[in-house]
């Protein structure tokens, strides 16, 4: 049996220094905890995870568009390129895999500025102000929202 492919998780700017960066906001837990807990949550799904982290708009980009042929969904936590990048946006667009919003704040209780976002038209869905379980509750939307898509891709090819 062929092995499925990941569900990437990629993170933005700043997310390095989660469990140091206004933890009465992000949590005290690390991006390194993070990523074990959803290596744990995906394992017990039977997927694997890609998770990673980049300060720089154009590195998540070229993950995005990757993750075109390599991803099974996408779950991603742009960090402040949610309220600012068009082109994470027309990257996102260009997927066709679901993609899942997720935050470990609540932008809607936050300042005005982080309200908007470029990247929740485009998704399927939006996980957000759960800390940690913002990202575990995502991989089960992602693991379901796969599962379906291969469903209806296999029952296509018979």
């Amino acid at each position: 049996m062929p092995l499925t492919p990941p569900i990437f998780i990629l993170n933005g700017p700043n997310l390095n220094l989660l469990g140091e960066r206004e933890p009465d906001i992000y949590g005290h837990a690390s991006l390194e905890d993070i990523r074990l807990a959803c290596e744990t949550k995906a394992k017990a799904l039977g997927r694997r995870v890609d998770f990673r982290q980049s300060n720089h708009e154009g590195v998540l980009v070229d993950w995005l568009q990757e993750a075109r042929s390599q991803a099974c969904a996408v779950i991603l936590n742009a960090g402040a390129y949610t309220h600012t990048s068009v082109a994470l946006h027309d990257a996102a667009r260009a997927l066709a895999i679901p993609l899942i919003e997720t935050h470990l704040s609540n932008p809607s209780a936050r300042e005005s500025f982080r309200r908007r976002s470029f990247i929740s038209p485009i998704a399927q869905g939006m996980v957000a102000g759960f800390g940690v379980l913002s990202y575990l509750l995502a991989i089960e939307a992602a693991h379901a929202l796969a599962k379906t898509r291969e469903t209806e891709h296999n029952s296509e090819e018979t």
